[in-house]
Formats: C-alpha cells, structure tokens, sequence
C-alpha cells in the first residue's frame, strides 16, 4: 500500500474527538498566519459501496510527537445510516502497538484517516468508539460525505445502533461481547480543553450558563509543531478561544489538498458555518483509561489559520487567514504587582465563557490567594451594530466580598459580554477591564433615614413620617454607617401640586443589597440604556412613591458612588399636606 507522503517531520497525533488532558501551548500571536500551506495529498476517496466485510486497511494518526504512525484494520461491515440521514458509518476492527498500548481507539484519534490496504484510496477517518468502555472497534465516516460535508447535513444521533449481526461480528474481532457492542457507538468525546484557570476554578464556574459543563483544565505548555506539522494522519486542533486563557479541542486531520483541510470525522460544536482558529500541535502520549476511552494528552502551538465549517462529518479548515477575533483584555493591580493579560476569543458563543476565565485567571496570578477584599473596575466594551455603526461604552463598578473578591469580581462583565453576543447582528470587537484590588472589606451600611424640617434633621421612623407640602421640596437624606463614621447622602424630590392629600412611602436601598439577575434587553439600544441607568454596587437609590385620587406619582433617584459598597434598605411612610 503506498501511504501518502508525510510532510517534514510528519503530521501531528492522532485524535479522536477529545481534548481531555490536553495540555495548550504558551501565548499566541495574534498577528494574521503567514505559513505556506503543505502541498498535501489529495488522495482519492475509497467508494462507499465498494467497502466490503473483511477488506484489510491502513491508517495514520499520532500517538507521540508530531509524526504519524502507521496502523492495521479489518472491516466488519457497513451500519446503514448510522451517522444520519443518508450518511452510513463503517465499523472496523484496528490494531497497531500503540492501540494496544492504550487498551484501545483513544480520544484525539477522531479524524485519523484510514485507506485501502491495496490501492491506497481514502476510506474514512475514525470518528466512534463503542459506547462500552475501551475497545479496538472503531466507527469510521466515510471520506466520500466528509469531502462533500459543506452540503447541508441533518443532526447525527448521540448513539448509533448496532444490530444483532454486527454486535456478533465485534465480540469475535475484539473482547467486548456482543450484548456489550449492542449498546451502541458514539462518536469520540471532544470535551473542551481551557488552559489558564485551575481545576477548582473550572469546578466552580460551571453554575454560569454560557460555561461549557463538560469543559477540561489543561495545562500550559509550548509546543514545537508548525503549520507544515499539519498533515493526513496528524494532529489539528480548534479553538474558540486563545492566548492567556486557552478553549480547543484536539483531533486528527484525515486530508489536506490544495490549503484546504479535512478533520476530526465528526463535528466539535456542529455550529456549521465557523469561525474557529486552526493549530499544529504536539502529541505528549496516550493516557490509558479502564473506565472510558483512552486519550490524548497534547500541546497546541500558534493559531496557523481558520476552521470555516463544523459539520456532521467534521470540521474543514483554511491556511494563512486567521478569523477575526474579539479581545478580552485583563489589566490589575494589587499594591506592587501588576498585570495585563488577554485572550483572542474566535467563536462569538464563547465570548462571555473567555471573559470569566480571562479576568478569574488573571486575578490567580495577581491577587494570588481566594482572599477578602475589594476591587474597583472599569469596564470598555466596542463593537458594530447590526449595519456596521459602531458603539462604545464604559462602565464602572465596586465589589466587596468577605470570602473570594476574585470570583466576585469576574463574574459581572462576563454577564455583560453574555448579554451582548446575544443580540441579533451584534459584534463585540473589544472588551476591556482595568481593575484594583485592596484587601478592605470596609462597606457603608444603610441605618437610617432623616428630613429637613425647618432648618433640622428629624430622624424619621415607624411612628414618625415624612411630611411633604404639595407643590413643594421634600429633603431626605440617608444615614450610612461605615469604619470611618456616619455618612449622609442627600435626596430631593419635587412634590407636585396634584399630590395634595396623597400618602405613600419613601425608600432608600443600597446599590450591593439590590437584588439582580444580570442585564438583558432585546436590542442594542434597550441594552445601553440600561447600562446607563444601573445602580453600582457603591451607589443607593431613592424612590418615591405616592397614591390617593387621582393618577399615581412615581419619583426615584440614583445617589453616590460614595466611595464604599452601600448595604442595607430603609423605607419611611409619607404624607403630603
């Protein structure tokens, strides 16, 4: 059989659809690619109809480093429309030192192209594993559908069914026993590998919604793979994100011809039109696992080009272009340390997920410790409208936390950027946040509630209501207690002359007791305004709120920022004469 060339030091490792264990590269360029694509292969696909029970194979894919290596097959039959509507999958049995090493196909094998024993044509790329633990049957796609693929497919199964025959076949050509292979097949798992934050970071950050909850923290590390690494039976990575924080998978290329490449056999996201960022990367070794499919531990290097579509049948990519990318830049300062970091976030869902692990990783090595404090932000978010016009805001915020002001502090842009990237037509170019952290826990508590009464503060309570003249000013001003003392904010509401013989209440809340589930709107517009009308964490709100004959009357006020967070309500009854 001749196997197609491997380009210089061959292709990376192989991979089924996994990035457990993945160890990412250090810090990316961010400059556009300029590699040559490699020449490629371009070889033929094997035809469908012409696969056949007990056809011996070939394959390509990585168990360590970066150059490909050879392993055996069998194939046990064809599963029709197992991986769709129109789409068969080929079940085979495959052997090489390194499958038996592993106890089996592992995670990162995905996309590891298998060929004709005896003309050397493209069958497929390994893409399932049984859904019984580790095993040497591996569920193949056809190369014929993932050259093709760019054509609109149906969503595959979670599980393919394996019929009574088939399952009899693989219990004789493997361990596993047929009421085992009855379970089915699944495609090879390609949990999401984030590099940046720890373990426990992850753990805790998969209460957000817009988390991946099936995401691995991985470590970082460089890699020595280039663009030219790229290859039939290598390794190929997908990120959505990278830089400082790092989000991709790892799988195998099965082809690459005329700067176009094939991959993974399967899809990442299956989000069709894609805008991922393609890399070489560096296979370290396969981690046998008893329970699961073994997998591939793996090191990324600099983005090489872009991932354009993620389809049924795998991913494609294009060299030198790299996507257009939003950037979520982390600057902060804690006494004597300083740090500015940023991640280059590819895939707009992934936005909000990047912006968390993005400001919390840089808050680990900045703050170093999950401590009590305070941290006062600002926040800059750019980006274009849906017809191009670009937009611009700030925002600025405090936190105090008793427990972790480095979990507190991150998680409220990444709501924002979250509120963002769902509007329709929307695109965030830039996100910003400049922070600093102080070990204070020093908050402004609200006590008290006081009017102006003929040139005097009355205290004002249960039995003591504030008395308003219609047509006229009512003052109030809230009582603060805080480490350094009482503070006093002042309010002023026009009561007008309609009011007369209303009655009603007055209300003074701080801006850390408001209750808030996170910003939304339906538009861009909805969205500005009211950013612009919130209530920081170190501001208080004043209402007024009156009734009797007659319409309603309805007054409130934004006070401060007062230098403190501000805790605590207060609402006093009012009377107007």
């Amino acid at each position: 059989m001749s196997l197609p060339t491997v380009q210089r030091r061959g292709a990376t490792l192989v991979a089924l659809a996994s990035t457990l264990g993945l160890l990412l590269a250090a810090p990316f360029t961010t400059s556009p690619a300029v590699s040559v694509p490699p020449a490629g292969d371009c070889t033929a696909a094997f035809p469908l109809d012409e696969v056949a029970a007990g056809q011996v194979v070939r394959g390509l894919t990585v168990e360590s480093g970066v150059t490909p290596q050879p392993f055996d097959g069998e194939v046990l039959g064809v599963l029709d429309d197992g991986i769709g509507a129109g789409v068969d999958m080929i079940m085979m049995s495959l052997d090489s030192p390194a499958i038996q090493r592993a106890g089996g196909i592992w995670q990162g094998m995905s996309g590891s192209p298998v060929y004709d024993a005896a003309d050397g044509r493209l069958i497929g790329a390994v893409a399932y594993g049984l859904s019984y633990g580790p095993s040497p049957i591996a569920g193949i796609t056809p190369f014929e559908d993932m050259d093709d693929y760019l054509a609109s497919a149906a969503q595959g199964p979670g599980r393919v069914r394996i019929g009574p025959a088939m399952a009899k076949r693989i219990a004789q050509h493997s361990d596993v026993t047929a009421r085992q292979a009855a379970q089915g097949a699944r495609h090879l798992p390609m949990p999401l590998g984030v590099s940046g934050i720890s373990a426990h970071r992850l753990a805790a950050a998969k209460q957000l919604p817009y988390v991946t909850k099936d995401a691995y923290v991985a470590g970082r590390a460089s890699s020595s793979a280039v663009p030219a690494d790229i290859v039939a039976g290598g390794n190929i990575a997908a990120s959505v994100a990278y830089g400082d924080v790092t989000l991709a998978g790892v799988g195998t290329a099965t082809q690459v011809c005329d700067g176009r490449v094939v991959g993974f056999g399967h899809p990442m996201y299956f989000s069709g039109p894609a805008s991922m960022s393609m890399h070489p990367a560096e296979a370290i070794y396969v981690q046998p696992d008893s329970l699961g499919a073994p997998f591939k531990v793996a090191n990324l290097s600099a983005p090489a080009g872009t991932i354009t579509d993620d389809r049924l049948t795998g991913i494609t990519g294009t060299y030198e272009v790299l996507p257009k990318a939003t950037t979520v830049t982390s600057d902060l300062t804690m006494g004597a340390r300083h740090r500015v970091g940023s991640t280059q976030v590819t895939e707009p869902r992934a936005a909000a997920e990047a912006t968390f692990y993005q400001l919390i990783g840089n808050h680990d090595r900045v703050v170093d410790g999950a401590i009590a404090g305070t941290e006062t932000q600002s926040w800059r978010i750019t980006g274009r409208d849906a017809s191009g016009k670009p937009f611009g805001i700030t925002v600025g915020e405090r936190f105090t936390s008793r427990e972790d002001i480095t979990y507190e502090a991150s998680v409220a842009l990444a709501d924002l950027v979250y509120a963002f990237t769902t509007l329709p037509g929307v695109t965030v170019d830039a996100v910003t946040s400049t922070g600093a952290v102080t070990t204070s826990t020093a908050t402004y508590r609200l006590r008290g509630v006081q009017q102006l009464r003929q040139g005097q503060w009355v205290p004002l309570g249960r039995k003591e209501p504030a008395l308003a003249k219609a047509g006229r000013k009512l003052y109030l001003r809230a009582v603060l207690s805080g480490p350094a003392g009482q503070k006093l904010v002042r309010s002023t509401f026009i009561v007008p002359k309609r009011a007369s013989g209303m009655r009603g209440m007055a209300m003074f809340e701080g801006g850390g007791s408001i209750y808030s589930e996170g910003v939304s709107a339906e538009s861009l517009p909805g969205l500005l305004k009211q950013l612009k009308g919130a209530v920081r964490n170190d501001e208080l709100t004043a209402a007024l709120g009156l009734s009797g004959r007659g319409p309603g009357i309805e007054r409130s006020q934004v006070l401060g920022p007062v230098g403190l967070v501000v805790e605590g309500f207060r609402q006093v009854r009012v009377i107007v004469r």
